[in-house]
Order: structure tokens, then C-alpha cells, then sequence
């Protein structure tokens, strides 16, 4: 039976407890300096192998924020919804550190659903976890995003009858 799964799901596409799991990535040095180099953060854990060598991780290892862009552009894939707005961030964990070649993904589930303006938009709260290639969760919250609702049948939609 071939079951047919919407590219794009809208708010009332979306089910409480449904989850998701993203295409894997490798975070590289380039990135991590890159990213130093847009937020400022040059932060000798990060940038300064020889130091990093010497702190809490034994080697350098990536900005938790820079974690946490990835983990966002990794959800938009796993599930494709009709975002409109990223809401907050409700909550953010840091759970261990990501390391240069380590390949993360994020396994997304929606928490709650509320409906806003007549079914237009809905307010989904999702959970989202990054893992390393161990399985080990580096990462993970729960943020809101405001959802668009599917677009109502117009009369040019109908049947020519």
C-alpha cells in the first residue's frame, strides 16, 4: 500500500507526539571558525587547538549556539511545515560538547498544538534532540514556531459540474 505523506505539512497536518529524525551533517573546523568569525566568539576552547588541548574536552570543540543553528536547519527538513515565524526558545540544554567531524541530526516531535486565529496559524511547541553519530543527545530544548493552517477550498478548486 503506498501511503502518500504531504511535502509540506500545515498546522492541521501535525499530530501531538509525532516525530521526525533529520539527514545527518559533519561539523567541520571551517564551520567553527566561521562561525567565531560571525558572532565574535573567539573563545580559545573553539579557535586555539593548543589550549583546548589543555581544558575541560582535551581538544577544541564547537559554540553551543553554532549547535544550536545547525539543530534549526536541520529540523526545517524533518518535518517541511509552513513556518511562518520562529516564536522562542522555551528551553535549551547544553548536554555535551560537539567535536570537530562529529556528524549530528535532530529528532523532532511535536509537543503541543494550539490554534490561533480560526485555524489560519497555529503556536507548535516541538522538541527537538541532537545526537552525535554515538546516539548521545549534545543538545536539546524545546522551542515555538507559528505554523500557517492549510489554505481554505476556494469555489475555483471545486468540480466544473
Amino acid at each position: 500500500m503506498n501511503v502518500h505523506v504531504p511535502q509540506v505539512l500545515y498546522f492541521q497536518d501535525l499530530r501531538v507526539g509525532e516525530s521526525w529524525e533529520s539527514v545527518s551533517r559533519t561539523v567541520t573546523q571551517a564551520e567553527i571558525s566561521l562561525f567565531a568569525g560571525l558572532s565574535g566568539d573567539f573563545n580559545a576552547l573553539h579557535v586555539d587547538h593548543e589550549a583546548a588541548r589543555t581544558g575541560p574536552f582535551g581538544q577544541p570543540v564547537a559554540h553551543g549556539l553554532l549547535g544550536l543553528a545547525i539543530a534549526s536547519g536541520l529540523g526545517t527538513t524533518a518535518p517541511r511545515v509552513e513556518t511562518m515565524a520562529f516564536l522562542e526558545i522555551v528551553s535549551w540544554s547544553f548536554r555535551n560538547p560537539i567535536a570537530i567531524g562529529d556528524t549530528i541530526r535532530v529528532i523532532t516531535r511535536v509537543e503541543s498544538l494550539e490554534p490561533r486565529a480560526k485555524g489560519r496559524r497555529g503556536v507548535v511547541t516541538w522538541n527537538r534532540q541532537v545526537l552525535n553519530q554515538r546516539g548521545e543527545v549534545v543538545q536539546e530544548g524545546q522551542t515555538r514556531t507559528l505554523v500557517r493552517g492549510r489554505p481554505s477550498p476556494t469555489a475555483d478548486d471545486g468540480d466544473a459540474s
